[in-house]
C-alpha cells in the first residue's frame, strides 16, 4: 500500500470510522485489531467479509451480542510455558479467561441453526473446561491461591493457622501478665517481618528478653519477639516456606498443562479476536442504520440515499450518486459550502468501508466497486517550511496521483486547478482528467471553472453534476443533481446580501458575452428543472392520494364481503337447525310407525296408522317449506349466459358449490360436489360466472419486533448510583427483556460498597422464577462487585 494511498485514507477519514468501530469491540485486542483494518481489493474477500458482518447482525438480532471481555493476548505466556517456564498467577488467569471466553462464545452458537459464514469460526473454538476449572479453582486472584489448590497446600495452611493461634495465645498471656504490662507501649500482638512481636517502650527494651525486629519512626517503641515465641515463630516460618514452595509447584503444574494445550489456546485467542471484530462491525452497522451494498469489480458505483457516517444523522442530507456505468467521470460544480467536498468524501469513504467489510449507510440496492487504490486530493497542504503555496501543494499530490492511476483506481479531485490563473488552471484540470480517463480510472472532481462545465457537456463519458443552492435563503440544500451543471451564483448572492446594484452591473459588464450566454442557459435549465421537480412532486403527491383512496376502497370492499359472509353463515346455520328439526320429526314419526305396525290387529287400526303416516309426511313437507324460506338468499342478477361444461354453480337448497360435469338431453345437469355426484334441474342451481371472487384471501401475519429489539439488548446492566427501590425496578425490567431475548446469562453490576445493593439484588434474583441460579463474579468478571445470573 503506497504512501499516497495511506494519505488518501486519512483525508477521507477512514481512521475516524475505525475508531468508532473499535469502541464497539469487547476486548482490548479486538479494539486494536479494529484500528488495524485496511481495505482489500479482492472481490471474493470483500464479499466474504460483508457476509460475515451480515450474519453477525442476524445472530445479534436473535440472541444479543456475545461477550469477549475475557479475551487477552496470551501468546508470550504460552511461549514461556512451552519452554518450561513457570507462569505467574496473572498470566494463568488470562489463559483461563481465554478458555472461558471460548466456552461461552461457542455456547452462544447453536449447532442446529442453518450454517452461515461464521459457522467455521465457531466450530474452530476448542473449549477446555477441565483446565479452565483447574485454573480458576486454584487461583482466586492475582495475589491469592485457594486452599484447595492441592491437598498439601490445604494441610500446610491448616498447620499455619494452628501455629499462629498457638503463638498468639502464648503472647496474649504474656501481655496480660502484670509483670510485663508496665513494659509495653500497648497490650497488643502484631507482626513484623513475618514474625509475631509485642510493642515495648524504648526505655524498657532490656527488661523484655527477645529479638528486636523493628523500631517505630519516633524511636519510642521497639517491636520485640520474646524468646518464648522464637521457636514457635521459627516453626511458622518453616511452614511459610513450605507454602511458598507448594504454590510454586502448583503454578508450575498449571503452566505445564497450559503448555500442553498451547496450540488450542492460541487458536482460541485468534478466533475470538476475529469474532470480536466481526460482531463489532455488526454493532456499528446497527448504530449507523447501515446495510451491505452490492459489490462488483467493474468500477460501477451507484449509491442511493447515502449518508456520510461522520456527520450527525439528524442533520445529514442523503445523496444519490452514480459513476462508472454510462459515464466514467463526473464534474461537480456549485457554490462554496454547497456539499461538493462532502459528496467526494462520501463516495471515497463508503468505498473504503465496504472494502474493509463494513456495512455502509446507504439505501437498499446501492452498488459499490472494489479498487486497488482510492486516491484523493482533498484539502490544503500549504507549507511555509517547504515553500509550498496552495497550488503547489495540490500539484505535488496530483503528480503522485497521475503517476499511480490505472484502470483499478478511483480518483477524487477537490477544486482541481484552483490556486492559479483561471485560464491555465482550467486547461490543466481538463488535461489531468483526460489523462486519468485514458488510463481507465474513475474520476470525480469539483470545480468552479465554466470551462470544465463545457468540457463535461462536450465530452462523451463525462457528465456534469451540481450541488443545489437556494438563492432566496442563501442556503445550500446539499442535494446532488446529476446531469445539470451548477452555478456559483456570485452575483445573486451579492445582490441578496445588499451589494450596490451599480457595482453588480459593472461587474456584469466585465464578464464576456459568451460567459453571460452560458450562465443564462444554465439559469434557464435550472428554472426548467425546478418546474419539472415541482411537477414531479405534485404528481407523486396525487399518486399517493390515489393509492390511499384505492387502499381505503379495498378495505371497505373487504369489510362488506366479510359482513356478507357473516350473514350467509348465519342464514346457513339457521337453515341447518330447521333441517335438523325436520329430521328429528321424521325419525320420531318413523319410530311411532314401527310401534303402530306391531300393534295393528285390524283394518281400523291400519287406517289409523295410514292417517298418522300422512300427517307425518305433511309435517315433513311443512318443515322443508320452512327450510326453503330460511335459505332464500337476496335476489341475484340473472346470469348473462347459459351454463356450460366446467362451470361452477351453487345449489340453491344446500348453499354449496358444485362443478358441471354433464348436460343431459332433457336439460338437467350432472353435477359433482366433492365425491358426491347428482342430477338437478336448471331452476335448482345458480351460475357463478366469476368463481375467483369466492377464493379466500390470504392474510399475512404481522411482523414481530422482537428480533430488532434483541439487537440492542445488552447482556449486562449497571445499577451503581441507584437506590435500592430504583435499582430493583430497573433490574426487573432488564431481566424480563433478557429472558424474552433468550440470553443464557446476564451480568449485573452493583458495586461493592456497603453490600446493601448486592443483598437486595440477590434477594430479588432468589424470588425470580426465571432465574435458575446466580453467583458472585470471579476474577476477570468483577469479583464481589457483580452478580452473574443464569436463566433456567
Amino acid at each position: 500500500m503506497s504512501e499516497l494511498y495511506e494519505k488518501s485514507m486519512e483525508k477521507l477519514e477512514l481512521n475516524r470510522v475505525l475508531e468508532m468501530l473499535s469502541q464497539c469491540a469487547g476486548s482490548e485486542d479486538g479494539k486494536a485489531a479494529c484500528l488495524r483494518l485496511r481495505p482489500t481489493a479482492d472481490l471474493e474477500d470483500v464479499l466474504e467479509l460483508l457476509a460475515q458482518t451480515t450474519d453477525a447482525c442476524t445472530m445479534s438480532a436473535v440472541q444479543g451480542n456475545p461477550s469477549f471481555s475475557d479475551v487477552k493476548n496470551v501468546d508470550a505466556a504460552l511461549e514461556r510455558a512451552d519452554r518450561g517456564g513457570s507462569l505467574s498467577t496473572t498470566e494463568l488467569l488470562r489463559i483461563g479467561g481465554v478458555l472461558r471466553g471460548a466456552r461461552t462464545v461457542k455456547s452462544y452458537w447453536n449447532e442446529d441453526d442453518t450454517p452461515n459464514t461464521l459457522t467455521p469460526l465457531f466450530q474452530a473454538l476448542s473449549p477446555n473446561k477441565y483446565l479452565e476449572d483447574r485454573i480458576f479453582g486454584a487461583i482466586l486472584s492475582e495475589e491469592e491461591i485457594a486452599d484447595n489448590a492441592s491437598h498439601e497446600l490445604s494441610d500446610i495452611r491448616r498447620h499455619m493457622r494452628q501455629q499462629g493461634a498457638k503463638i498468639r495465645d502464648t503472647l496474649q498471656k504474656m501481655i496480660s501478665s502484670p509483670t510485663y504490662q508496665k513494659y509495653l507501649r500497648e497490650p497488643i500482638v502484631t507482626i513484623r517481618q513475618g514474625r509475631y512481636v509485642v510493642p515495648v517502650k524504648s526505655e524498657c527494651k532490656n527488661d523484655v528478653p527477645g529479638l528486636v525486629h523493628d523500631v517505630s519512626a519516633t524511636g519510642s517503641t521497639f517491636f520485640i519477639e520474646p524468646m518464648s515465641a522464637v521457636n514457635a515463630n521459627n516453626a511458622l516460618r518453616e511452614l511459610a516456606l513450605k507454602e511458598k514452595k507448594e504454590i510454586e509447584r502448583i503454578l508450575a503444574e498449571l503452566s505445564a498443562e497450559a503448555a500442553g494445550h498451547r496450540e488450542d489456546i492460541s487458536d482460541n485467542y485468534r478466533f475470538l479476536t476475529q469474532l470480536d471484530v466481526i460482531f463489532a462491525k455488526a454493532r456499528l452497522s446497527y448504530q449507523m442504520r447501515a446495510g451491505a451494498p452490492e459489490m462488483n469489480d467493474k468500477g460501477h458505483i451507484e449509491l442511493k440515499k447515502a449518508r456520510h457516517p461522520l456527520i450527525d444523522p439528524k442533520v445529514v442530507v442523503p445523496i444519490s450518486v452514480r459513476l462508472g456505468d454510462d459515464f466514467d467521470s463526473m464534474i461537480i460544480t456549485g457554490p462554496n459550502t454547497g456539499g461538493k467536498t462532502v459528496t467526494l468524501k462520501t463516495l471515497g469513504l463508503l468505498t473504503l468501508m465496504a472494502e474493509c467489510g463494513l456495512h455502509v449507510p446507504a439505501g437498499d440496492g446501492s452498488k459499490l466497486s472494489t479498487f486497488d487504490r482510492v486516491l484523493a486530493d482533498i484539502g490544503d497542504e500549504q507549507s511555509i517550511q517547504q515553500s509550498l503555496s496552495t497550488f503547489s501543494s495540490h500539484m505535488r499530490t496530483i503528480v503522485d496521483v497521475v503517476s499511480q492511476c490505472d484502470d483499478r483506481s478511483l480518483i477524487l479531485f477537490d477544486e482541481l486547478g484552483a490556486g492559479t490563473d483561471p485560464a491555465e488552471g482550467a486547461a490543466l484540470a481538463m488535461a489531468i482528467i483526460e489523462f486519468c480517463r485514458t488510463m481507465g480510472s474513475r474520476v470525480a472532481a469539483t470545480t468552479h471553472y465554466a470551462e470544465l462545465k463545457l468540457y463535461a457537456m462536450r465530452t462523451k463519458g463525462v457528465i456534469n453534476a451540481s450541488c443545489e443552492f437556494d438563492v432566496e435563503t442563501l442556503r445550500p440544500t446539499y442535494r446532488l443533481l446529476i446531469g445539470i451543471p451548477g452555478k456559483s451564483n456570485a452575483f445573486a448572492i451579492s445582490r441578496k446580501l445588499g451589494l450596490s446594484e451599480d457595482i453588480i452591473r459593472k461587474a456584469g459588464d466585465m464578464v464576456s458575452q459568451s460567459n453571460k450566454d452560458f450562465e443564462d442557459v444554465l439559469a434557464q435549465l435550472e428554472s426548467q428543472r425546478q418546474q419539472m421537480e415541482a411537477a414531479r412532486v405534485e404528481a407523486e403527491r396525487m399518486r399517493k392520494e390515489t393509492q390511499a383512496i384505492r387502499n381505503e376502497s379495498e378495505a371497505y370492499r373487504v369489510q362488506i364481503q366479510k359482513e356478507k359472509e357473516k350473514l350467509l353463515e348465519k342464514a346457513r346455520k339457521e337453515a341447518m337447525d330447521i333441517l335438523d328439526d325436520a329430521r328429528r320429526t321424521a325419525n320420531q314419526v318413523a319410530d311411532e310407525m314401527k310401534q303402530m305396525r306391531k300393534q295393528m290387529r285390524d283394518v281400523a287400526e291400519l287406517q289409523g296408522a295410514n292417517q298418522r303416516q300422512t300427517d307425518a309426511r305433511k309435517a315433513l313437507n311443512e318443515a322443508e317449506e320452512r327450510l326453503a324460506v330460511q335459505r332464500a338468499v337476496p335476489e341475484r342478477p340473472k346470469p348473462t349466459r347459459a351454463v356450460k361444461l366446467g362451470d361452477t354453480v351453487e345449489l340453491l337448497k344446500l348453499g354449496t358449490k358444485a362443478s358441471v360435469i354433464g348436460i343431459n338431453k332433457d336439460g338437467t345437469y350432472q353435477l359433482q360436489a366433492g365425491i358426491l355426484k347428482m342430477t338437478v334441474k336448471p331452476e335448482e342451481v345458480y351460475l357463478i360466472e366469476d368463481a375467483d371472487q369466492f377464493k379466500p384471501q390470504k392474510t399475512r401475519p404481522a411482523h414481530s419486533g422482537r428480533e430488532m429489539k434483541a439487537a440492542t439488548i445488552s447482556s449486562e446492566i449497571d445499577l451503581r448510583g441507584m437506590d435500592v427501590i430504583e435499582a430493583i425496578c430497573v433490574l426487573d425490567r432488564f431481566l424480563d427483556e433478557a429472558m424474552r431475548c433468550n440470553l443464557p446469562t446476564v451480568r449485573i453490576i452493583h458495586g461493592k460498597g456497603t453490600g446493601a445493593l448486592r443483598s437486595a439484588v440477590q434477594d430479588d434474583l432468589r424470588h425470580n422464577k426465571f432465574v435458575k441460579k446466580f453467583r458472585l463474579g470471579v476474577y476477570g468478571e468483577g469479583e464481589d462487585g457483580v452478580t452473574i445470573a443464569e436463566f433456567g
